[in-house]
């Protein structure tokens, strides 16, 4: 697929976000390009329903298929298995990368925090569908970088009942933190964008 296409598609199927994770999905990637979705069994998403930006808002509808035979359901808890609640969250936080990406952000991505979750039920091995709705409530680009961060809402919802309320989600791409000298050492690379004093 081509860049200008992946910015103008507006759903992503499961081979699609495979694709995405192991950097093959985009043919002619700008200079800089190093986002990356987990690869499974970590990618908590199967599907993206739909992406949409209006401005310096917007939103994502995402799915994942609960399978009964799951990592998680493995050793999560013996004889009461439940998928622990931060891959919940980790999810929220993936699909705000990939918007990031999405709406042109050039770099790596990184999980940068929430201010709230609140967990009003659980996801169970017979649990079929997750699903994921995402209000982006701002978008900002850093133009002289390339980086962005997205700040968001999000509500879960296991076979259609809400399940995780989350709060002011925050993910963002930067160039140049790529950890590419794995598994040797190198010196830890932070964004001046979030930066403390």
């Amino acid at each position: 697929m081509k860049y200008t296409d992946f910015l103008e598609q507006k759903s992503f199927d499961f081979e699609q976000l495979i694709a995405f994770s192991y950097g093959k999905l985009i043919t002619d990637p700008p200079e800089g390009f190093e986002a990356r979705l987990p690869a499974p069994p970590f990618l908590m998403v199967d599907r993206i329903l739909s992406i949409e930006s209006n401005g310096g808002k917007g939103g994502i509808v995402a799915e994942q298929d609960i399978r009964l035979d799951a990592w998680y359901f493995q050793c999560h808890f013996p004889n009461d298995p439940v998928q622990p609640g931060c891959l919940g969250v980790d999810a929220v936080w993936q699909l705000l990368g990939f918007y990031g990406v999405w709406r042109g952000g050039i770099g790596s991505g990184r999980a940068l925090g929430c201010e709230e979750v609140v967990f009003s039920g659980q996801i169970r091995p017979y649990n079929r569908i997750v699903r994921f709705e995402i209000e982006v409530v701002r978008f900002r680009e850093m133009k002289s970088s390339g980086s962005c961060i997205v700040l968001a809402d999000a509500t879960i919802l296991a076979d259609e009942k809400p399940v995780v309320s989350i709060k002011k989600a925050r993910s963002g791409i930067f160039r140049g933190i790529a950890y590419k000298d794995y598994p040797y050492p190198e010196e830890e690379k932070i964004p001046e964008e979030i930066q403390g004093d």
